[in-house]
């Protein structure tokens, strides 16, 4: 069997909805990093102060993902056999649940920021400060983010990507603008420092949110879904959401608990292992764009040709996938190690973080070849053959057995410098790269939605 599936509306489909995916991706990425980015020159205790108040944020994104990429695998099916009914009323489902959860973590951010803080940094009462402060107004966003950010998955998974990535463009724009005044104090605003990067944050949200709701809500003509769908019976479709959906949203949930429990080690270990460890995400972001497009293309490819009933044409695709993959991985991980030194001389920190960030660069780079195989087969062709009570568990036990146990014997059990410490952290790319490799061939992830 040729490792390069020979169809040429293969390689069109999955650029046309990978480019745009890249493209929202740098730009999604860009919105997120942009407080930190522009914190740079106001001292560690707000880059770290950022970056870790955002660990809530990337916590909430990782169960938005896990709810939107859960529904996705059924919309993306249901879409390769034309059953617009099943989509919408799993698409109710999604959209309640992720309204109540984002309402639930906006006010544990309004009311107990001090505690979220505490959590990640708890000997330095500056970064807190500082977390509190951008809690402020950081806090509204998250009921928006959510809804935005799992209709972008639904809209991804019928084909439907030019109005996300036309939003996030003005998103970004959006947010670095007012960012820019906010921060800096500029055009006659109060220099609010990172309060004002949390305001940039939320006007660019709430824009996000009131262009992708009027759209879906009102114009969207593919899924057709309207306001009055919210008010769907759905009870006939939980077996089905919570057999497909429930084990993504629990597997990126824990893996959001667990990625928050390694920012937790970050913060003891110490003030320059979470500032290197900021700017080292920046360079693994930026890079990772590329390799988030194929990994989305391949399980809404993956998940319309199933849908379609060609389960040995999926087959033939995913094996597509993980040979470019592995390109992708290698290049990335290259262009990480190339631009370290630029990336940490940008920013106003000391020689001892420069250093540990540069250590830091380099285990990142080693290890994200790992990460892209670990992505396009998690997050991509098992997840969009419907393997995905096989994934809940992979993520689980790599995460939580370990790189959390391991990452924290590392820097706080056995003082390891930074370089091992990082990569202890993040082994679970290496372990599930072979085991979900392993998988595949066994061709038992593919699981249509019934």
């Amino acid at each position: 069997m040729a490792i390069f599936v020979r169809d040429k509306n293969f390689y069109r489909t999955m650029l046309r909805i990978g480019v745009p995916v890249v493209l929202q991706s740098a730009i999604t990425i860009g919105v997120n990093l942009m407080d930190t980015v522009m914190l740079a020159k106001l001292g560690e205790a707000q880059i770290s102060a950022s970056s870790l108040a955002n660990q809530i944020t990337n916590l909430f994104h990782i169960f938005c993902m896990g709810v939107g990429s859960g529904t996705a695998v059924m919309t993306a099916q249901y879409w390769g056999r034309r059953d617009q009914g099943s989509l919408r009323r799993v698409v109710t489902i999604m959209l309640r649940l992720i309204t109540v959860i984002g309402l639930i973590v906006m006010a544990l951010a309004i009311f107990i920021p001090d505690r979220l803080m505490w959590l990640f940094a708890p000997d330095d009462p500056d970064v807190i400060r500082e977390g509190v402060r951008y809690f402020t107004f950081l806090a509204y966003t998250y009921p928006f983010y959510g809804i935005s950010l799992t209709l972008t998955l639904v809209l991804r998974s019928v084909g439907s990507v030019r109005l996300p990535l036309f939003t996030s463009i003005l998103v970004f724009f959006l947010n670095v603008f007012f960012n820019w005044i906010f921060i800096f104090g500029e055009l006659g605003a109060p220099r609010m420092e990172i309060a004002g990067a949390a305001v940039g944050t939320l006007i660019a949200r709430l824009a996000e949110a009131a262009i992708f709701c009027g759209y879906f809500f009102f114009r969207e003509k593919q899924i057709g879904y309207r306001m009055r769908d919210l008010l769907l019976p759905c009870k006939s479709y939980l077996p089905a959401f919570c057999r497909f959906s429930l084990p993504v949203v629990v597997s990126d949930s824990l893996l959001g608990v667990g990625n928050t429990a390694l920012a937790m080690i970050m913060g003891r270990v110490g003030s320059a292992f979470v500032a290197a460890n900021a700017i080292t995400m920046v360079a693994f972001r930026l890079t990772n764009v590329i390799i988030q497009g194929v990994g989305n293309a391949s399980g809404v490819i993956t998940g319309n040709t199933l849908g379609a009933g060609d389960t040995e044409r999926a087959y033939r695709q995913g094996v597509t996938f993980l040979a470019l993959g592995t390109i992708l991985g290698v290049a990335a991980g290259g262009v990480i190690w190339l631009i370290s030194p630029l990336l940490v001389n940008f920013y106003e920190i000391t020689a001892v973080t420069q250093a540990v960030a540069m250590e830091q660069m380099l285990a990142m780079a080693l290890l994200t070849p790992f990460q892209t195989m670990a992505y396009i087969t998690t997050k991509g062709v098992l997840r969009g053959g419907g393997d995905t009570r096989f994934l809940m568990v992979a993520d689980i036990i790599f995460l939580w057995c370990a790189s959390v146990p391991l990452g924290y014997a590392a820097g706080l059990v056995w003082g390891w410098g930074a370089f091992w410490i990082f990569a202890c952290l993040h082994i679970d790319f290496i372990l599930k790269t072979f085991l979900c490799t392993a998988r595949f061939f066994t061709r038992k992830w593919i699981r249509p939605v019934r």
